[in-house]
């Protein structure tokens, strides 16, 4: 049996803001300005905020 690998968690590199607006950009631009819960971009622009709260503390 081959053995799958994850990459869930094996980078060390931040969200940040501007990479998370960039990505729900494309996201909105593609889904016709709307960006569901739950994607990928969605998930991106929560870990900036928690990142930026998290970093003014």
């Amino acid at each position: 049996m081959a053995k799958v690998s994850s990459t869930k968690g094996a980078g060390k590199t931040q969200m940040t803001g501007n990479a998370a607006v960039r990505i729900q950009s494309s996201t909105a631009k593609a889904n016709a300005g709307k960006v569901s819960s739950g994607t990928f971009a969605a998930r991106a622009q929560t870990a900036a905020a928690t990142k930026q709260k998290s970093s003014k503390k």
